[in-house]
């Protein structure tokens, strides 16, 4: 938000046009959404064709002469699909407008160097990479954008408020054990999502549209009432989700999903997401596959 809203504000007399995507974390959408209703914005949201995801293609053919930004997330949280970053960066080299990467589902889980990518501005949270709640980062190229906290000279003027000194000392912490021999991690990663799976008897359908992650999974059973499975999974002590944990509390289907398959996919209703990480163990990934089939073979 910060990146963003800063950003388009400061320069908005070079341009009114931004480009990102619809299956955006609700941190861009909802910033978009704002940029669009209180200063008059115009936002192109890219949404997958064809059971493709997003290409550099079509950001190519949204740029306008005026658009001054354009916001892709690194890695989709819902479904870890991957985005083409470096062909948008290389796209957007010759053009004027800026490059925002939400990075939070990949900091801590791939090497990234923006410079080498074409990233202007980079954000990622520190609680994705096991440090503290409430604190994350902002990766910035040497660009103007206003300062949306006001009332201190901190942050080169960019960010007023008291540093959390404690918060980042930790994140920073966090990322280089996380960074630390990331390849063997990873390994083990991939080594659960593949135990799940095999561990299940229950068809499903896996929500993806190409290369992702491995941390992230989502799935569908098709048939299956996804609230009612989140429910009895929790009550069994295992902690997943039918979106983005944002949006817990909520009734709304995933809007990712939604971009993905349309809006009357029975998909929908019946996925769920699932996330390891490197501290989980085989047991545990095999226990959550057991589970889900007495679940839904009751």
């Amino acid at each position: 938000m910060t990146a963003i809203q800063g950003y388009a504000l400061a320069n908005q007399a070079k341009g009114k046009h931004l480009i990102t995507t619809a299956i955006e974390h609700h941190s861009v959408l909802h910033t978009m959404a704002y940029l669009e209703e209180r200063f008059g914005f115009s936002v192109t949201y890219l949404t997958p064709k064809d059971g493709q995801n997003i290409t550099a293609q079509q950001v190519k053919e949204a740029l306008r002469p005026d658009t001054i930004l354009v916001s892709t997330m690194f890695a989709n949280n819902e479904t870890g699909d991957l985005l083409p970053i470096q062909e948008i960066g290389a796209l957007l080299a010759d053009h004027q407008a800026v490059f925002h990467v939400d990075a939070v589902q990949a900091v801590g889980k791939v090497p990234l160097h923006p410079q080498e990518l074409g990233i202007d501005f980079l954000s990622a949270s520190a609680h994705k990479f096991h440090g503290p709640k409430g604190v994350g980062f902002l990766y910035s190229a040497p660009l103007h954008f206003d300062a949306l906290l006001h009332g201190g000279e901190q942050e080169d003027k960019r960010r007023a408020s008291t540093e959390n000194l404690i918060g980042i000392a930790a994140m920073a912490e966090a990322l280089e054990d996380s960074l630390s021999d990331v390849g063997t991690k990873t390994k083990h990663i991939e080594k659960l999502r593949q135990t799940f799976l095999n561990e299940l008897t229950i068809p499903y359908q896996e929500n993806r549209l190409g290369q992702g992650l491995p941390h992230v999974l989502n799935l569908g059973f098709l048939g299956a009432n996804n609230n009612t499975l989140l429910t009895r999974l929790d009550l069994a002590g295992f902690c997943v989700s039918t979106g983005s944990a944002c949006t817990a509390g909520t009734v709304d289907p995933s809007h990712v999903l939604s971009a993905y398959y349309g809006s009357d996919s029975p998909r929908l209703t019946s996925s769920i997401r699932i996330s390891f990480g490197d501290q989980n163990t085989l047991d545990e990934a095999k226990s959550l596959a057991q589970t889900i089939n007495t679940i839904l073979g009751d």
